[in-house]
């Protein structure tokens, strides 16, 4: 067998050994090991396994991962969402369909300090679902603005994704930090335009909310002092170059471990539970990583993503060919795979491709968290989905799903618009340099 054939048999496995339900990071590193064998030899995969998972977990780099975990574990249990969801409310209840556009302002600020899609929808779910069930609003349209406004929390910084995109293609998490914010709030302002207008044109989905008098209005900014405190230290110091990501989130979540105590929210049980959730995450996404290099040096040496490049390099297919195709296929990726599963896994063939097609690293670092971001939410899996369904017993899944479709068609648009207008994404990280 050819290099080549070697590892295509290498992804077979992988796809099988993932078909099997055996964790991915296993089964990469598995797949990864063997194929080795098969084209260098047994002391050479070995020395492999002797030479990338110790660098690998014991890098500087990856100690952004739990800390900016641990900040958002502390966050939520903090339970800042009440806060910033009550103000939200009093600030945009009143408009047409103002409960599920407060909805989607609170996913966005919870973002800001947690960085997780699923917990975000899923602390959002069960502080919002409540009030919109009060208030008569359509379950459909409820509970996909849940899962839609989760998808916030890894394009608004601090994100995972960002984080593990920058850890593996050596771009700056800063920058991606930095690009983050514009397109974040774009997104937002989109959804609640879309929900804006689909109440006008159907107004049994949600109806106005009360009216709050503007001195209600101001006394309920006071709930979100935190949030903004937090997210100004970790952006501001970043931004400011007064200290690196890694110490931003150390930084972050220790201010974070302080509000909680200021809340009186913070004991010992409530402690434990956040280092362990930290840990069990964090162990999982190592681990995740260290798979995907194992899996990658053996790809590296089947040559498959070098061919792959030379292959659309002269293929003759225009770069917004190649940029389509990849989308595509991470679209359908997003659907089934979670995004540092999917990163860790792809990037090393497709990075090398898409800088070949001449576009922007930090931009497309963006692009691909939005496609992660839609696939939480498409059908037939819908990581998101399933989250809210959690929330949301008595919601039918289908119902759930014809929820989340306008926000899908919403988010397409939006990654058409960065596609056209490049600039959305890279004028921030610009302006700081």
């Amino acid at each position: 067998m050819s290099p080549m054939q070697i590892g295509l048999a290498g992804i077979g496995g992988l796809l099988f050994l993932m078909a099997l339900g055996m964790p991915i990071g296993f089964a990469m590193a598995i797949c990864g090991f063997l194929g080795f064998i098969f084209l260098k030899g047994l002391d050479p995969a070995l020395a492999v396994l002797q030479s990338v998972p110790y660098p690998t977990v014991f890098s500087v780099t990856l100690s952004v991962i739990p800390l900016f975990m641990l900040m958002g574990q502390f966050a939520f249990y903090s339970r800042l969402s009440e806060d910033l969801y009550d103000t939200a409310y009093k600030w945009l209840g009143n408009l047409k369909g103002g409960l599920a556009i407060a909805t989607i302002a609170g996913c966005a600020a919870f973002s800001a300090i947690c960085g997780s899609s699923s917990a975000t929808a899923a602390t959002m779910g069960y502080v919002s679902l409540p009030w919109m069930r009060k208030y008569n609003y359509e379950p459909s349209l409820a509970t996909g603005v849940v899962a839609a406004g989760g998808t916030l929390g890894i394009l608004i910084p601090p994100s995972l994704g960002f984080i593990l995109y920058g850890i593996v293609t050596q771009e700056s998490i800063g920058k991606l930090f930095l690009a983050g914010i514009l397109p974040g709030i774009m997104l937002s302002l989109l959804f609640m335009l879309g929900i804006y207008l689909m109440v006008t044109f159907n107004a049994s989905l949600g109806p106005q909310g009360p009216q709050v008098t503007l001195k209600e209005k101001f006394k309920s900014l006071k709930g979100i002092w935190a949030m903004v405190f937090l997210f100004v230290l970790v952006m501001g110091g970043i931004y400011g170059g007064i200290f690196t990501p890694n110490e931003a989130g150390a930084i972050g979540a220790f201010g974070a471990f302080i509000i909680a105590i200021a809340r009186k929210q913070m004991g010992w049980k409530t402690l434990s539970s956040s280092l362990l959730e930290t840990g069990k995450t964090s162990v999982m996404i190592l681990f995740i990583i260290v798979g995907a290099m194992i899996f990658s040096t053996f790809l590296t040496a089947s040559t498959i993503p070098m061919k792959l490049a030379a292959y659309f390099s002269g293929s003759g297919i225009p770069s917004w060919g190649v940029l389509s195709i990849i989308l595509i296929f991470y679209l359908a990726l997003g659907c089934f795979m979670d995004i540092a599963s999917g990163l860790v896994l792809t990037l090393p063939i497709f990075y090398p491709i898409i800088m070949n097609a001449g576009y922007d690293s930090i931009w497309f670092g963006v692009i691909i968290v939005i496609m992660f971001e839609l696939g939480l939410i498409t059908p037939p899996v819908g990581l998101n989905v399933f989250v809210i369904k959690g929330v949301a017993k008595d919601v039918p899944m289908q119902q759930i799903f014809k929820g989340v479709m306008p926000f899908v068609a919403i988010m397409i648009v939006f990654i058409v618009i960065l596609t056209i207008f490049p600039q959305i994404v890279t004028i921030v990280p610009d302006l700081a340099r």
